[in-house]
C-alpha cells in the first residue's frame, strides 16, 4: 500500500516539471512567431502577396499634421493642396479637329414675296468645302438641301454668313456644288477612300442638325453596301436605286450634306438621309465617296452629271426566285449573280447590239457583275460616253459576249 502512496507522489512531482518546460516552450514559440509576422508582413506586401500596402509612418506624416490642424482650429497652417492637370484626347478628338472647319451650313431661302423679313421662309442643311480654287471655294451638299432655291447662303464655323452661287445639282445621286468666296475659308476637308471601309469601322457624324452647328455623332459603319430606292419625281415609283454607306451613328434633319469621317478624319460619304420611324433608331446613310467623286467632278465642269449607258431596263437576279434561274433562264449551277434584262430602249447600244428580254449580264470587260450595284458603278466610275464595253450574258443557258458603244444616258 505504501508502494501505491509512494508511486503516486512520484508521478505527480514529475508532471509539474514537465508542465513548467510546456509553458515555456510556448512562451518562446510564440514570441519567435510574432517576431517572424512582424518582420514578414512588410515583405509579403511589397511583392503583392498582401491586398494592402504597409506604409511608413513617416509618409503620412502631412496627411496626419492636416488632420490633427483641422482637429485643432488650425486649417489656416494646412499647406496648399496642388491641383493635378490632365489632357484628355482621342483618335475621335483629332479626327473631329481635322475636318470640323470645312464642314459648314447652308442656307436655303424660298420663295421671297413680300418685305425683307418675309418670303417662304428658309431650309437648313450641311455641306462639306473639298476644294479651294483661286478665290473660290467649292462645297458639296445634297440636292435635296438646295432644291427650289432663290437665295443660298453658307455658314462658316465662326459664324460668318456668306452668299453662295449654285453650280450644278443631280437628282438622282442626291448631290450638288455650291461655290463660295474663298476669303474666309480657311480648311479643306480630305476625302477618304470608301471602297476599302468595312462593316464595324467607327464612323463620326459631322453636321448642323436642327441648326446646332458643329454636332458630332458617333457610330460605326453598319454596313457598306446598301441600295435604297428613291423616287426623285414622286409619281410613287422608283427612279433610282441610290448606293449608300449605313451608319448608326446619329443623322437628324440638318446633318444632310455634313461629313461622315473616318477615325482619320478623312471624308468617306456625305450624309444624306435617314429612315424616320418609331419603331425604327440608328438607320441612317451617307453617300460614299467613291460614288461622290465623280459626280462632283461632273457637277464642276457640266453643271450636270453626263452618264454613260447600255440603253437596258434591268433588275437584279436576286429578286428573281432561285427555281427560276435554272428551270427558266437555264443558268448553270454555278452562277450566284448577275443582271436579268426585263427590255431594252429603242437605238440603244443594248438594242443595237442584240440584247433582249431574258438576257442575264454577268459580266463587263471580264469584270463579274453580281448585281443592279456592281453595273452602275462599274459604268459610273470606271468608264465614260462614247467608250467601248464587252458585255457577256447568258442567254437560254448559253454564253455570248458582245461589244457596244456607251452612249449618254437620257433622263
Amino acid at each position: 500500500m505504501g508502494y501505491y502512496d509512494s508511486h503516486t507522489q512520484t508521478r505527480s512531482r514529475k508532471g509539474k516539471s514537465s508542465a513548467k518546460k510546456t509553458a515555456a516552450v510556448s512562451f518562446t514559440g510564440a514570441v519567435i512567431g510574432a517576431l517572424i509576422v512582424v518582420f514578414s508582413i512588410p515583405l509579403l506586401a511589397g511583392n503583392g502577396f498582401l491586398p494592402y500596402d504597409v506604409v511608413p509612418k513617416s509618409a503620412g506624416d502631412a496627411e496626419q499634421e492636416a488632420l490633427e490642424a483641422i482637429t485643432d482650429g488650425e486649417a489656416a497652417d494646412i499647406p496648399e493642396l496642388q491641383g493635378v492637370n490632365v489632357a484628355v484626347t482621342s483618335e475621335v478628338i483629332e479626327a473631329v479637329e481635322r475636318v470640323n472647319d470645312a464642314v459648314v451650313g447652308v442656307v436655303n431661302s424660298r420663295g421671297a414675296s413680300g418685305g425683307l423679313f418675309e418670303g417662304g421662309g428658309e431650309g437648313t442643311g450641311s455641306g462639306v468645302v473639298y476644294k479651294i480654287e483661286g478665290d473660290r471655294a467649292f462645297i458639296v451638299t445634297n440636292q435635296h438641301v438646295i432644291e427650289n432655291a432663290e437665295d443660298i447662303d453658307v455658314t462658316l464655323s465662326d459664324g460668318a454668313r456668306i452668299p453662295a452661287e449654285l453650280v450644278g445639282e443631280d437628282a438622282l445621286t442626291d448631290l450638288a456644288v455650291i461655290e463660295v468666296d474663298a476669303e474666309k475659308v480657311g480648311t479643306v476637308a480630305e476625302f477618304g477612300n470608301s471602297d476599302t471601309l468595312r462593316a464595324g469601322e467607327p464612323a463620326i457624324a459631322i453636321g448642323n442638325p436642327l441648326s446646332f452647328e458643329g454636332s458630332v455623332t458617333l457610330g460605326i459603319i453598319s454596313a457598306v453596301e446598301r441600295s435604297i430606292p428613291v423616287d426623285t419625281n414622286r409619281d410613287g415609283r422608283p427612279d433610282w436605286n441610290a448606293e449608300v454607306l449605313q451608319t448608326d451613328a446619329a443623322i437628324n434633319p440638318g446633318n444632310s450634306g455634313g461629313a461622315l469621317v473616318n477615325i482619320e478624319g478623312q471624308v468617306i460619304g456625305i450624309n444624306s438621309m435617314k429612315i424616320a420611324q418609331n419603331a425604327v433608331e440608328g438607320i441612317g446613310f451617307a453617300i460614299p465617296t467613291a460614288i461622290a467623286m465623280p459626280v462632283i467632278e461632273d457637277l464642276e465642269q457640266y453643271g450636270e452629271v453626263r452618264r454613260p449607258q447600255l440603253g437596258v431596263f434591268i433588275r437584279s437576279l436576286q429578286e428573281i426566285p432561285s427555281y427560276h434561274w435554272h428551270q427558266t433562264l437555264g443558268l448553270p449551277e454555278d452562277i450566284a449573280g448577275g443582271i436579268y434584262v426585263a427590255d431594252t430602249e429603242p437605238g440603244s447600244p443594248a438594242a443595237e447590239a442584240g440584247l433582249r428580254e431574258g438576257d442575264v449580264i454577268t459580266a463587263l470587260d471580264g469584270e463579274e457583275m453580281r448585281d443592279i450595284h456592281d453595273l452602275r458603278k462599274y459604268l459610273f466610275t470606271e468608264k465614260s460616253i462614247g467608250d467601248t464595253v464587252s458585255v457577256t450574258f447568258y442567254r437560254e443557258g448559253t454564253e455570248e459576249t458582245v461589244e457596244m458603244t456607251l452612249q449618254e444616258q437620257q433622263m
